[in-house]
């Protein structure tokens, strides 16, 4: 009875493990010190089928530095958005923040990805028992993919469009998270596919993809399905986005004005920061020997400087002839 509970227990827990979720891929935060480029110019392939959601292309960061990973079509999770990733400017350096999978669309810095994602919130479409419904007037639908779940809806830009590809920082997008951002980020959140992890990885083997090479024009731009680089439906991008391949150049301190009684010199290096110039130098007073050192007694005669040897041997001789008697004369 005992191996019989016990064998039912074991049995129960092996029937939980197997019906939990697989684990999420870990994700690490990476930090920059160089702005990615900008996002490019390109069109949206047609869309596959029914169910497959837009996912804006993005720069990502690799050994070989920032690459494209291009737009695409990927098969949704039903009932779930995408909310795309983007790059933050936080404590001196740009950060990661990675996308995923929930009922809502939460923030994305305000970065205007197109297609539906105009820097808040998504106007692509909707989910409704099941299926998604495409606004037309932002997916590339056409009747060949048999989607019959379409509507027409003006999109109506809530932000400035431009291709600015990072929120915060010098040249980057203002856009703080609304109230319903916030509650969106603390709902059930889903990690990218396994098509989406495919769609990066390919991304970041293929040289040509390199801002580095294509100067912020990518020749795959995006894709119909993920992982499919060429053949029917890979687009190139239309036109380069502005790349600079170095950190801006630091901003020189101010200038600080200099002591009192000292001037300034003319500084011609905007590099470097004016320096005071250095006081004029003035000779040092005189040294003078006091009239009674403080080694020497009071009343005592100075000494009289030592002769050189030479003139001191001819005094010396002098003497000795003034000692000597007056010889006789004869």
């Amino acid at each position: 009875m005992r191996n019989m509970r016990l064998l039912c227990c074991s049995l129960l827990f092996a029937l939980v493990v197997l019906a939990l979720p697989p684990p999420a891929p870990a994700q690490f935060a990476v930090a920059i010190t160089i702005a990615p480029p900008a996002l490019p110019l390109y069109e949206q392939p047609i869309c596959p089928g029914p169910g497959y959601l837009w996912t804006p292309g993005y720069w990502a960061w690799g050994p070989g530095g920032y690459y494209w990973v291009p737009g695409t079509w990927v098969l949704a999770p039903v009932g779930l958005l995408w909310t795309p990733g983007y790059w933050a400017w936080d404590d001196g350096a740009f950060v990661w923040n990675a996308g995923y999978w929930a009922p809502e669309v939460g923030s994305y810095g305000g970065i205007v990805y197109g297609f539906g994602y105009g820097g808040v919130g998504y106007e692509g479409g909707y989910w409704r028992d099941g299926a998604f419904f495409y606004n037309r007037s932002v997916n590339n639908i056409t009747n060949v993919t048999n989607i019959t779940n379409v509507y027409e809806k003006n999109v109506v830009n809530r932000v400035a469009v431009n291709n600015v590809s990072y929120n915060g920082g010098a040249g980057g997008t203002t856009a703080r998270p609304a109230a319903a951002e916030q509650a969106a980020a603390l709902a059930r959140h889903v990690a990218p596919t396994a098509a989406q992890i495919q769609q990066e990885h390919a991304a970041g083997s293929n040289h040509a993809l390199l801002a580095s090479v294509n100067h912020g024009k990518p020749p795959i731009a995006a894709t119909p399905k993920p992982g499919v680089f060429s053949g029917p439906g890979v687009l190139e991008a239309k036109a380069a986005a502005p790349y600079n391949p170095r950190p801006p150049a630091p901003v020189p301190p101010k200038r600080r004005a200099p002591p009192d009684g000292m001037t300034a010199k003319p500084n011609t290096n905007p590099n470097e920061t004016a320096k005071p110039a250095a006081p004029s130098e003035s000779k040092p007073p005189e040294r003078r020997e006091p009239a009674n050192p403080p080694n020497k007694p009071a009343g005592q005669p100075p000494r009289k400087p030592e002769q050189p040897p030479k003139e001191q041997g001819k005094e010396m001789q002098n003497e000795k002839e003034k000692e000597r008697p007056p010889r006789p004369q004869s």
